[in-house]
């Protein structure tokens, strides 16, 4: 389906709508899945839809949109390393249950001219407030310190992102926002949040679903790993004591 043919089916849905007193998001994606392939370099996915004001466009609200776009959750152990007496060693480590794999946030303008602290924090709206869920016990500081780590260090990676004028409303109706996945994307189910706020308040909501998708040789390799893991794991085993075996009988004849 083309992007104007979606974007017609978006403001009909929206019109549809009118008669409700909430606002309404009806969001779209480009592109729902995502695949990846060998050379891989990324991927540009365009999050558009509307935003139906009961009062209509002319006397409508001036909404703000904030779009979060969330990779799937992993538990992960970030440790910290220190040189002592020459050497670098592992000083500390700090444990997080659900730290998503990419987490990128595109807003219309700052977060802090939208919304106070608090509701950033609820919704997740900028990287200073994402949901990290670290366990064990360890100090408030530095378990702080040790989020912020791991946020930078994620950052760097291109996986944790935001933009804060990254997303164009028109007329008051029809908003757009551009995000790109890197090539080191993790795959599986990535989700979209699309949020209206007006007056400090978030009025309305949607989600969209993109998932992201190994295909060819390498997607067969990972389907059988994780469907045949027995099999896959003994063969792997196998493969390298042949290679192993191959490689001293050539060297013996040389």
């Amino acid at each position: 389906m083309s992007l104007g043919l979606r974007i017609g089916f978006v403001l009909l849905a929206a019109l549809t709508l009118s008669a409700q007193r909430q606002p309404i998001l009806v969001p779209e994606v480009s592109q729902n899945r995502v695949e990846v392939r060998q050379g891989f370099t990324g991927a540009n996915l365009l999050l558009y839809g509307a935003i139906l004001d009961p009062a209509g466009p002319a006397r409508g609200t001036e909404y703000d949109i904030v779009v979060v776009l969330k990779g799937p959750t992993q538990a992960i152990r970030l440790r910290e390393k220190e040189r002592i007496a020459g050497v670098w060693m592992n000083a500390g480590s700090s444990d997080f249950r659900s730290a998503p794999s990419f987490f990128a946030v595109a807003a219309s303008r700052p977060i802090s001219e939208i919304v106070d602290e608090r509701t950033a924090a609820i919704y997740e709206l900028s990287t200073d407030f994402i949901q990290l869920s670290p366990s064990g016990e360890i100090e408030p500081e530095e378990q702080s310190r040790f989020a912020d780590g791991l946020v930078d260090m994620r950052e760097r990676l291109g996986l944790y992102k935001q933009d804060m004028t990254g997303v164009r409303i028109t007329e008051k109706v029809l908003y757009q926002a551009r995000i790109a996945l890197p090539s080191n994307v993790t795959t599986g189910k990535y989700t979209a949040e699309t949020f209206a706020i007006a007056g400090g308040r978030v009025l309305a909501s949607a989600t969209a679903d993109i998932a992201v998708e190994k295909v060819g040789l390498e997607g067969q390799v990972v389907y059988a790993a994780n469907r045949f893991s027995l099999f896959y794991g003994l063969g792997a085993i196998f493969l390298s004591v042949f290679m192993g075996w191959l490689a001293g009988r050539v060297f013996a004849r040389l």
